[in-house]
């Protein structure tokens, strides 16, 4: 009977899902019906639900990790708002524009380039429809090749790092790996953490990269009707301004990429420290750009921050400057205070940080103060909380259902499954990469990442398998949801800003073959491993 009640328990969750009820209500209240209904039936103990507060406290309320979620959301909606994209889209098409299938390219470039920076896909894909799409029409584009490269572009976001979808995978799967060693008799494992996802991440987020614009160039070869070249003529600009206009639309991104993932990588910062890195730079980055926009001449003038605005990039690039400072400091001394004992150069850093850290302050007070002037800061905290709430309150649903469904003993019944598989471990993993594949067709990755990671991992991960492979298996396997249809949501985003004359049909027709190469990227990690474990072993040790 219990078995039973997982199954029409599981099933009732995805119905209720795809006909569109909220997702933390409908995992909460699917739950605690079926609850009460094996209850009465006599399989189910109520006491289980005395174990629910104290998850949510330590899964949610005390988790450091997950600190990084609304940092991460920050950083992306803050960059969004700045015009890099934009400024990185312009500068991308004229250097390969010339070259056939040259704006796909440039798309995917600048998508890898969002990935590493901000990891929104929504704000990428939107961002990239709204000024590449009408470029690649206009330049006489296939428009399903243009849809499927934006789209495709869009979600790099989920598998390069820093990504939101890494961090809550990996924080699942470190409890994961957990639960699986004490199962087996191991009460001290190494422990998984976030960074091992992110450096295991990042040569097959690459892969990936490649592997689009390889498709692209392909394509351009054997259709070159699809993916036209723009003219020289109409694409020339003098060597030297577009080396200054290259220099100036990359520096910036790439100085906050390195600041965050390079902050991760060489062990200087958690991903939750570096993530606060990534928000300070993004805001410093803001008020620069809205003060060479010209932003600030139309802006509201009330900001209580105006005796600190001087009109000039001076306090961002100072800040930025003493933000990078602080970090090489850190890396190379202790910056602690409250030890009794300070060497005299650790005690030189001590005093050299709290002068750059006056530097940083003056900075961010300009930056505050120049997006509060141009009124984006309230949509950007707006946006931030939105999304950072539905995260939380799905995790807090999430951890209601996968308590009910234990307490139906859904847990032996899985590992049951999955152990008499066929080929044993790497059959069943198999089977759940192909349940995970087939759930993305309707479900959004929070919620296969919350229902379902944390009852097939602890199974997987009893074998030998690596979790950082794994974790990373599966955030590959995730990003496919969002190009798959019906309900892809990258499909969405892009169908909301399109021009009229693209159709559906053809975004839907667009995003098949990236799928494609999502899978076989997908099969080629399978084979090789090391493409996800050789990174973090070399780092990390």
């Amino acid at each position: 009977m219990a078995e039973t009640l997982d199954l029409l328990m599981f099933a009732a969750a995805c119905f209720f899902l795809m006909a569109g009820f909220p997702v933390a209500f409908t995992l909460a209240g699917v739950a605690i019906a079926f609850a009460l209904l094996g209850y009465a039936t006599g399989v189910f103990d109520l006491s289980f639900f005395g174990a629910l507060p104290s998850r949510i406290y330590g899964n949610a309320m005390t988790n450091e990790i997950l600190v990084a979620v609304p940092l991460f959301v920050f950083m992306g909606v803050m960059l969004e708002k700045s015009k890099v994209a934009e400024e990185l889209l312009d500068t991308m098409g004229q250097l390969f524009g010339s070259v056939r299938g040259g704006l796909g390219i440039s798309v995917t470039i600048v998508g890898a380039l969002l990935a590493a920076s901000t990891g929104i896909v929504g704000a990428t894909v939107v961002t990239m429809g709204l000024l590449s799409l009408p470029t690649m029409l206009r330049r006489g584009y296939d428009p399903s090749l243009a849809c499927g490269s934006i789209c495709a572009a869009g979600t790099l976001g989920q598998i390069i790092p820093p990504s939101i979808v890494l961090v809550i995978l990996g924080d699942q799967i470190s409890n994961a790996y957990s639960d699986a060693q004490r199962a087996i008799g191991n009460w001290s494992p190494d422990p998984v953490s976030v960074g091992d996802l992110f450096a295991g991440a990042l040569i097959p987020g690459l892969m990936l990269v490649g592997m689009y614009i390889a498709y692209q160039m392909i394509v351009a070869i054997i259709r070159p009707e699809s993916s036209p070249p723009i003219p020289r003529d109409e694409n020339h600009i003098e060597p030297g301004a577009f080396l200054n206009k290259i220099l100036h639309a990359l520096v910036p991104p790439v100085a906050l990429i390195v600041s965050v993932l390079g902050s991760i990588l060489s062990g200087i910062a958690t991903p939750t420290e570096a993530a606060a890195v990534g928000a300070i730079g993004s805001l410093l980055l803001a008020g620069m750009r809205t003060q060479e926009l010209g932003l600030l001449e139309h802006a509201d003038r009330t900001s209580p921050f105006d005796f600190m605005d001087f009109g000039s990039r001076r306090p961002t690039i100072i800040a930025t400057l003493c933000l990078l400072f602080m970090l090489v400091l850190i890396s190379f001394f202790d910056l602690r205070v409250s030890r009794n004992e300070i060497p005299t150069m650790d005690m030189i850093a001590i005093i050299a940080a709290g002068f750059a850290s006056v530097g940083l302050i003056w900075g961010i007070l300009v930056s505050l103060g120049r997006v509060w002037r141009t009124n984006i800061l309230r949509p950007i905290m707006r946006s931030t909380m939105e999304i950072s709430s539905m995260v939380f309150v799905i995790l807090i649903g999430a951890s209601v259902f996968s308590l009910v469904f234990r307490g139906l003993g859904g847990d032996d019944m899985v590992h049951e499954f999955l152990s008499q598989m066929p080929g044993g471990t790497y059959g069943a993993l198999v089977i759940v990469m192909l349940v995970m594949f087939v759930l993305g067709f309707f479900l959004d990755f929070i919620e296969i990442t919350f229902v379902v990671v944390p009852i097939v991992a602890p199974i997987l991960l009893m074998s030998d398998i690596s979790p950082v492979w794994l974790g990373v298996m599966m955030a590959m396997n995730l990003q496919t949801s969002f190009l798959t249809p019906p309900f892809g949501f990258a499909l969405f985003y892009l169908r909301g800003v399109a021009p009229k004359e693209v159709t559906t049909m053809q975004i839907y027709k667009g995003v098949i073959p990236f799928v494609f190469i999502q899978i076989i990227a997908l099969l080629i990690l399978a084979i090789f491993p090391e493409l996800a474990t050789w990174l973090p072993k070399v780092i990390f040790g």
